[in-house]
């Protein structure tokens, strides 16, 4: 069975001018790839694959333009890598599974440096280290993550903020827990608790909490320095003071990353927690909502609060787990009235409003939460899908 590990790492000065050429080259190969698609296009009406795209840059491009020599100074096949990723994105964009693809930003460091397996050597490791192709030895500040018996077919290594992650793929041979209860599980998820099972646990909403509250109070004081800083640099004429300026600003820029950083882990180390603990119950089945989270977003007082819960790293992750556990994953309708619906008599109540946060039946008199009756709803679930 195939997994992914990811974890930090500790390279050398030598190491991090690699990675930073090979991100850099990658993100430029990237970009250009949909600004030549996107010309090409316009003109004869035709899309580049990506095969002729590598093709053309490599025998006609680089060549007639000397001062693009640089692209070879890095590994071939991570730059097919990042073409390869532009055609997947293209392809995407014309099944209508999401927009058209946005050229990748220095800043948002959303680009990974993808390093191949050139010999046996290659992507070797040991409690403490790891041997990354091209780099060599790169020490881990995990000890013990990734399993030294495991094969690792492939690794990429990215950067956020002023830290370096290596992300490995992982053949090896996980045994699958058989052992389970009778009883399933349902959960709804919402924005006032996280999640609500139908056993009675309830997940808090990790963003109310003062921890949380505070690091984002922080983040929008470094943010408002970050833009001040920008615009006194529009006043600056000289050069010597604009140069001292944009060390300044980027000092900033690590300072902001590393906020968002922070707060990324606090509520995905969240989510993984909440997994865990549902996983550890070993239920039966596990039922969930299919929640319509990009209408949810059309909504710009919810928005924020939406995209923070990460609602779609949860079932992800949730799904995976279960497999590891052979439990099984129903996903429900999101059309089905879990809210709405009364967990005793089965009684529909139309006139249930999003205030009303406790559900009272005019059938049979039941008052029960609105979020756990929604959860037993979902247990109880007759036609749902099997994720």
């Amino acid at each position: 069975m195939k997994k992914a590990y990811k974890t930090e790492i500790k390279p050398t000065e030598e190491q991090i001018i690699k990675i930073h050429r090979t991100i850099g080259v990658s993100r430029f190969i990237y970009n250009f790839y949909v600004s030549h698609n996107k010309e090409v296009y316009e003109k004869e009406k035709r899309f580049v694959s990506g095969m002729d795209f590598s093709k053309w840059l490599n025998n006609e491009y680089i060549p007639n333009n000397v001062d693009k020599l640089w692209i070879k100074e890095v590994s071939s096949k991570a730059t097919k890598q990042a073409i390869m990723n532009g055609e997947k994105a293209f392809k995407k964009f014309f099944k209508g599974e999401t927009g058209f693809p946005k050229f990748k930003k220095k800043k948002n460091q959303d680009v990974k440096a993808y390093f191949p397996k050139n010999n046996e050597t290659d992507w070797t490791i040991e409690r403490h280290r790891i041997k990354i192709p091209t780099l060599g030895w790169v020490r881990l500040k995990e000890y013990g993550y990734i399993p030294a018996n495991g094969i690792i077919i492939s690794g990429t290594v990215s950067q956020k903020a002023d830290r370096y992650y290596v992300s490995v793929l992982v053949e090896e041979d996980i045994q699958v827990n058989s052992k389970r209860c009778s009883e399933g599980i349902g959960v709804d998820l919402g924005l006032k608790d996280f999640a609500i099972c139908s056993n009675g646990i309830i997940k808090k909403n990790i963003n109310k909490t003062s921890r949380v509250k505070k690091l984002e109070k922080k983040l929008k004081r470094e943010q408002r320095k970050l833009s001040r800083k920008y615009e006194s640099l529009k006043l600056r004429n000289k050069k010597e003071k604009g140069e001292a300026a944009r060390q300044n600003i980027q000092k900033q820029i690590i300072k902001v990353q590393k906020l968002h950083q922070k707060l990324t882990n606090i509520r995905t180390d969240y989510i993984n927690k909440t997994v865990s603990e549902l996983i550890k119950q070993k239920p039966s089945f596990i039922t969930i909502e299919d929640l319509n989270i990009k209408g949810m977003m059309k909504n710009r007082h919810l928005a924020k609060a939406v995209a923070q819960q990460k609602f779609y790293e949860f079932r992800i992750k949730l799904i995976s787990k279960a497999k590891q556990n052979n439990i099984e994953i129903r996903v429900v309708d999101r059309f089905y009235p879990s809210s709405k619906t009364c967990s005793c008599c089965g009684n529909i109540k139309k006139d249930l409003k999003l205030s009303d946060r406790v559900y009272k039946c005019d059938n049979c008199n039941t008052s029960i939460d609105r979020d756990l009756n929604a959860s037993i709803n979902l247990a109880n679930a007759k036609e749902y899908k099997i994720a």
